[in-house]
């Protein structure tokens, strides 16, 4: 299970509204026990690519990112991406690209203005599964 704040949520939502037709993306960071993993920041990052396809990180922020991280005694969980055009599931190249095992990928799907969809996947060679994401209030 991953439990994600409104706020937070609320935060990815308006990032990813904020670079369309862009894809947004992001790092998620806080602790962990067993197979519960608690998100205490959410990052917003650069998308290199600025393309409404695929996503970089900004390496520099992620750099930052991962200092503040240390700094606060929390743990890197995953990162998270929006799909402006296409489903809250992990496409191709997210599972091609998904190379740490341990971490979770959010995906925002902007796909339905009116209602976007978010998930959390646990990826691993190459096949997705579903994790169960809980916004807590």
């Amino acid at each position: 299970m991953i439990k994600l704040s409104k706020a937070d949520y609320e935060k990815i939502l308006a990032h990813a509204e904020k670079e369309l037709p862009n894809e947004a993306c992001g790092l998620i960071a806080g602790t962990s026990d067993g197979n519960d993993k608690i998100i205490h920041k959410v990052y917003l990052l650069t998308n290199t690519d600025h393309s409404n396809e695929h996503f970089s990180l900004d390496p520099r922020e992620q750099l930052s990112a991962v200092k503040d991280m240390r700094a606060n005694g929390w743990i890197p969980l995953g990162n998270w991406h929006s799909h402006p055009e296409s489903p809250s599931r992990p496409s191709e190249e997210d599972k091609r690209l998904a190379y740490d095992s341990k971490a979770s990928y959010i995906i925002l799907s902007l796909m339905d203005s009116n209602n976007p969809v978010i998930n959390s996947f646990h990826i691993e060679n190459g096949i997705s599964e579903k994790e169960n994401l809980i916004i807590t209030e």
